[in-house]
């Protein structure tokens, strides 16, 4: 009988302890519940944030020469030593903004053309301009009137050139741009815009001269 009793305390269930594991999951939930609930907003946000990017997004503004004059374009070179270039010359610029959701502001823009690589007019200050989406407008800017120093590399090839009759140009235009794009305003941002023609001259005809090909323009904001 004693060994019986020995072998029923034995199997007898332990006794269930309160707390514990219970109380620590019972802790670990809500922390849990808040972590998930904190990416799934996370997550939910850089959705929302991608979608309003794709509709927003601003695109990279179009610039083109119509048209070209040339008024005068001359070495007043003195000597090797001392060359300079003074010319005068007449740009019709389009400007173009193709997006159809956001505007684009333009301020302390000016302009001034280049051969091979120098400047051979003075920049220009050009007005500040705003395009709303799809809008495009043209400036005519008179570039030149005072002589620019230069290499005697270039004096002599733009000599040259002349004489052959074809001109290799590139009108710049530097500034600074921002975007507008729904609720989304960018910060100012510089911008330099390089155009590179060959125009057609002949010695004695001053006023409008051809285009020859489309002149490429590179914009970089």
């Amino acid at each position: 009988m004693a060994e019986e009793e020995a072998t029923t305390s034995y199997h007898s269930p332990p006794p269930k302890i309160h707390g514990g594991v219970s109380k620590v999951a019972s802790r670990r939930s809500p922390v849990r519940v808040f972590i998930i609930a904190l990416l799934a907003l996370v997550i939910l946000a850089g959705v929302v944030a991608l979608v309003l990017y794709l509709v927003y997004r601003p695109s990279r503004p179009r610039f083109s020469v119509t048209t070209a004059a040339i008024y005068s374009i001359t070495n007043t070179s003195s000597s090797p030593a001392a060359a300079a270039v003074s010319a005068t010359m007449q740009f019709t610029l389009l400007i173009r903004n193709p997006n159809s959701r956001s505007s684009v502001r333009y301020d302390r823009l000016s302009a001034h053309v280049a051969y091979r690589g120098e400047a051979i007019t003075p920049p220009v200050p050009l007005p500040p301009l705003v395009l709303e989406s799809g809008m495009a407008v043209s400036v005519s800017p008179v570039l030149g009137g005072a002589a620019v120093p230069v290499s005697a590399n270039v004096a002599a090839g733009l000599a040259t050139d002349k004489a052959y009759g074809v001109v290799a140009l590139r009108l710049v235009v530097v500034g600074r741009g921002k975007y507008k794009s729904g609720p989304f305003h960018s910060r100012w941002n510089s911008m330099y815009v390089r155009c590179d023609m060959l125009v057609g001259v002949r010695k004695g005809v001053t006023g409008q001269v051809p285009l020859l090909g489309n002149p490429d323009c590179h914009v970089d904001i």
